[in-house]
């Protein structure tokens, strides 16, 4: 059974990776993990029958009955998934909020992964508070990006995906490249001082906010970006999708006060 819901401040987010997918009670206010992780790996392949019973199983295994949020890696719009491409092509046109409920029985929140990232560091982290255009990077297995202006959500930006020596950014400058071609850490921010350059080119933010597992490591890489932005670690680091998953589904089914 379980011994915490929405209306005790608790919730809970499962946030999909394309190498992990993860999930935990939220505390709602404090904006912090309420309980340990549980992590399974991303099955290969990823189509939407085997990342669905993932989540049952993350969300069978913490006793969690109430709704709960879930981001995706790709454009989400309504529920209905428009991009997956850390994932399988068959989940376009799915509707992960409708799978996911039919699996677990309980109403189910989906939103955009760095969107989640960016609605956590604006309630919580390091985005509370910021006026102006605030663009939050999450560097891992792709490129995510979510942007607030005034501490509201620009939903579905997917920036990791502009254009860059002819291919997607997040195929030259994600987490997973520096990793797969053993790319010395100032190699990577080489890599990455374009694409923030090229952010900062379009989009003029005050400040830029790198999120994901490897913002743990942001002073062996942030020293090589020079922009004229400031540019911050995240607070939340790679917990921001669950807490921000978790936030969401409570504010649309009845807890919390709306963000962004």
């Amino acid at each position: 059974m379980d011994d915490q819901a929405n209306s005790d401040g608790i919730g809970f987010g499962v946030d999909i990776g394309g190498s992990g997918i993860k999930g935990a009670r939220a505390d709602l206010v404090a904006g912090d993990l309420a309980s340990e992780r549980h992590k399974i790996l991303t099955p290969q392949p990823a189509t939407p029958d085997a990342v669905v019973a993932v989540i049952t199983e993350i969300v069978s295994t913490a006793g969690w009955t109430q709704p709960f949020g879930c981001t995706f890696p790709g454009i989400v719009r309504h529920g209905v998934l428009h991009s997956a491409a850390n994932l399988d092509p068959a989940w376009i046109g799915v509707n992960l909020e409708q799978l996911a409920s039919e699996a677990t029985g309980v109403p189910v929140a989906a939103l955009n992964d760095a969107d989640a990232a960016g609605l956590a560091e604006a309630r919580f982290g390091a985005a509370k508070g910021r006026d102006g255009v605030v663009i939050i990077v999450t560097l891992g297995t792709g490129i995510g990006t979510a942007v607030l202006v005034d501490g509201h959500l620009l939903p579905n930006s997917e920036l990791g995906h502009l254009l860059m020596h002819g291919r997607s950014a997040e195929k030259y400058a994600a987490a997973s490249v520096r990793q797969r071609k053993n790319l010395s850490w100032e190699q990577w921010g080489g890599r990455l001082q374009e694409y923030f350059s090229h952010l900062e080119f379009l989009f003029s933010p005050d400040v830029f906010i790198i999120g994901g597992g490897v913002s743990r490591k942001s002073e062996k890489f942030l020293p090589y970006i020079d922009v004229e932005a400031e540019i911050i670690p995240a607070e939340l680091q790679n917990q921001a999708g669950i807490v921000g998953a978790a936030v969401v589904a409570a504010e649309r089914f009845g807890a919390t006060p709306p963000v962004g």
